[in-house]
């Protein structure tokens, strides 16, 4: 847990006493390495500056709103992002995550929420099997440490959700995993309805670790079921 309290966090809010009180509250919890921006220039450069390891943005924001600075953060930075927003609309909630985002929050929020909902991502992302350091798909080597593929002089970096589901697949090789014990993986409790977004991470996946994406060797669809991931060796 002390690898996790050591990660940097950025919190963006335009919201004064809101980012003081956010700081506060991880402070009290132990995260010590808090960062905060009150627009999206500010937010950029801490990014571009500093290792974030997971940045909570609210979506109105006086330079842009959230979902723009999201995407301009996904053009350099893989960091994982929940979204914090006062407005508890639906369509909100999807847009954001449709883009990427990893999770959302609505303000007001309790503490105790915030510090869980917090700690898991970064326990999802970050706490790592540490019994291997890859595996091999075809001649294409994915790298546990770089969470990145690497074929001939080429390498392509995975999305933290893109990462935490191969580990999955990886984990249970060879072996069905279900689409609801992958959707828990990547999102958690609150998994229902993510099914279509788990189809465009695994399109996303064998883009990166297939030979031929559109026919997949590897990263195997079982009809109506989920996915088995069949390595080099299997």
């Amino acid at each position: 847990m002390n690898e996790l309290k050591n990660k940097k966090i950025l919190i963006v809010d335009d919201e004064k006493e809101l980012l003081k009180l956010t700081k506060e509250i991880l402070q009290s919890e132990g995260f010590f390495n808090i960062y905060t921006a009150e627009n999206c220039e500010e937010a950029l450069n801490i990014i571009l500056n500093q290792r974030i390891a997971l940045a909570l943005l609210d979506i109105m924001l006086p330079d842009g709103d959230g979902f723009s600075l999201f995407r301009e953060i996904r053009k350099f930075s893989a960091v994982p992002v929940i979204f914090l927003t006062a407005r508890g609309e639906a369509d909100d909630k999807i847009h954001g995550l449709g883009l990427g985002a990893d999770d959302y929050i609505v303000k007001p929020f309790l503490t105790k929420e915030l510090v869980l909902r917090i700690t898991a991502l970064l326990r999802r992302t970050y706490l790592r099997n540490q019994e291997s350091a890859g595996f091999y798909v075809g001649h294409r080597y994915v790298d546990f440490e770089t969470a990145s593929v690497k074929f001939g002089d080429k390498e392509k970096t995975f999305t933290p959700k893109e990462f935490i589901l191969l580990k999955k697949l990886y984990e249970n090789k060879n072996k069905i995993v279900t689409n609801d014990a992958l959707c828990m993986a990547a999102w958690g409790d609150g998994y229902y309805g993510y099914e279509n977004t788990l189809m465009v991470h695994i399109r996303r996946l064998r883009e990166k670790t297939e030979e031929t994406p559109s026919e997949p060797k590897h990263i195997i669809t079982v009809k109506g079921i989920g996915y088995k991931l069949v390595t080099e060796n299997e």
